[in-house]
């Protein structure tokens, strides 16, 4: 018995012996008295502002699409903020701070070294190449 309505008096319907017999399998399915089981029946009827004769499934099927949908669109959002926005920011401060450290690393410009015909005869191809007039003194 329910602890709550223990010394409530009892009250009578006057319902059909195939309902009764179906609504009692439904209250021990759940595992509470009829009493209890009429309760949260009517509980959750008037929390959700359900009417009995009207039909959930495809409202809670169209909801729950819904919700799938925008939970798609939330995922889809944060993998794009972090393909654009976090993965390069993190590969510039990761290059920013290795970088700092290593002041030994070799020059990215070097001087060539070689003798001066050797630097005249370069200059001289490419003067060939380009097309440009050889201005060499003769």
């Amino acid at each position: 018995m329910d602890e709550e309505l223990k010394k409530e008096r009892f009250e009578t319907f006057k319902i059909k012996t195939s309902v009764a017999r179906k609504f009692r399998r439904f209250s021990r399915s759940i595992g509470q008295s009829q009493s209890m089981t009429l309760l949260l029946m009517l509980d959750f009827f008037e929390l959700n502002q359900l009417s009995p004769k009207e039909h959930m499934g495809p409202k809670m099927q169209t909801l729950a699409n819904l919700i799938k949908k925008r939970n798609n669109a939330i995922i889809a959002i944060m993998r794009d903020i972090e393909k654009n926005q976090t993965k390069p920011t993190v590969a510039m401060m990761h290059a920013l701070f290795e970088g700092e450290g290593e002041t030994d690393k070799k020059p990215i410009l070097t001087e060539r070294k070689g003798t001066d015909k050797t630097l005249e005869a370069e200059l001289e191809n490419w003067k060939n190449k380009t097309g440009q007039p050889r201005t060499d003194k003769i």
